[in-house]
């Protein structure tokens, strides 16, 4: 049974070798294949595994896949509190009552959001800036939501600032420049600790090791000096 499946596989490979190779005789696969291959990390190969994927499945199950994306591009929206990815005006998080209100940890994106989440060792809120400042590429203070956080911290209810940016010059700027923002109010910066190599992603950090940077962080004057 395992020596079937093991040539079975080498059958799938080979044949997807083959068709990456040749030209796709079917317009509406080559085309299908084209729009997979647009997404982030899915090369052509893996986009044709997933199209052919597809054609194998019931046209119900293909239909509830096309639903559930049209439906999240159509409805999901932006929390206006903390520019997380929300089902409504105020997400999920910010509405929970158990959650730590006068904690913010600030993020660079949605992904960051889902990864210190995954830790379960943080219970405060969020701001996502939805980027951070680098010149090279473009992106200034005032395409962040900088003021956002800084209004939300006038309101006086905020007692601790985390930054959970990445390690890299581009998050050590984002954090110098919010500092200075936040400095004329009374709260505590503090930024996660150095578990998170410098140059890596957060992202991509093992969930022990993001859970213990966030347990460890560091006051943000001391982290500037360094």
């Amino acid at each position: 049974m395992r020596l079937k499946l093991e040539e079975n596989s080498v059958y799938q490979s080979e044949i997807l070798q083959y068709l990456c190779k040749m030209q796709i005789s079917s317009s509406l696969l080559e085309n299908a294949v084209n729009e997979f291959a647009r997404l982030p990390g899915i090369g052509k190969k893996t986009a044709l595994r997933l199209v052919l994927h597809l054609i194998r499945q019931s046209p119900e199950d293909v239909q509830r896949l096309s639903d559930a994306v049209n439906r999240m591009k159509k409805e999901i929206s932006f929390c206006t509190v903390c520019h997380n990815i929300s089902d409504g005006p105020i997400c999920n998080i910010c509405a929970n009552a158990s959650r730590r209100k006068e904690t913010i940890c600030v993020v660079e994106n949605i992904r960051d959001v889902i990864a210190i989440e995954s830790t379960q060792q943080y219970s405060g809120l969020y701001h996502v800036l939805g980027g951070i400042i680098s010149p090279l590429d473009g992106i200034g203070p005032d395409q962040l939501t900088i003021e956002t956080l800084v209004n939300r911290v006038k309101t006086g209810d905020v007692r601790e600032v985390i930054f959970a940016l990445s390690p890299n010059i581009q998050g050590d700027t984002t954090i110098y420049y919010i500092q200075k923002k936040l400095q004329p109010h009374q709260l505590t910066i503090t930024t996660i600790a150095r578990g998170i190599s410098f140059g890596g992603e957060l992202e991509y950090a093992d969930e022990l090791t993001l859970g213990r940077s966030l347990q460890n962080r560091m006051p943000v004057e001391k982290y500037v000096s360094h």
